[in-house]
């Protein structure tokens, strides 16, 4: 199969933007059937809106003390107070392995 640029409409902010055939061949080598609907810009913008708690609003932390070492850390959860909350170590020594 060869490829050809394309240019393509982005679906957020409406430029114009080449879908080269290098990532059109990265595309395809992924496993992806669908072009892309935005311009790089926007889904940068977009995948370090993820990160950051999802659509650019950071994400809320919660302060808590574990209830394994008492080491104090923050939780992205509202904690409900009948189950112990654990340090990110504490938490990894603790669940069964995968």
């Amino acid at each position: 199969m060869s490829f050809e640029d394309k240019s393509i409409q982005c679906s957020d902010c409406g430029a114009t933007f080449i879908f080269s055939v290098e990532d059109q061949e990265f595309f395809r080598s992924k496993g992806y059937t669908n072009e892309p609907k935005r311009c790089p810009d926007c889904r940068r913008a977009r995948k370090s809106g993820r990160t950051s708690g999802g659509y650019g609003s950071p994400r809320q932390m919660f302060p808590v003390t574990c209830a394994e070492c008492g080491k104090s850390t923050e939780v992205p959860f509202q904690p409900r107070g009948d189950k112990p909350v654990y340090c990110s170590d504490c938490y990894r020594k603790m669940r069964p392995s995968r």
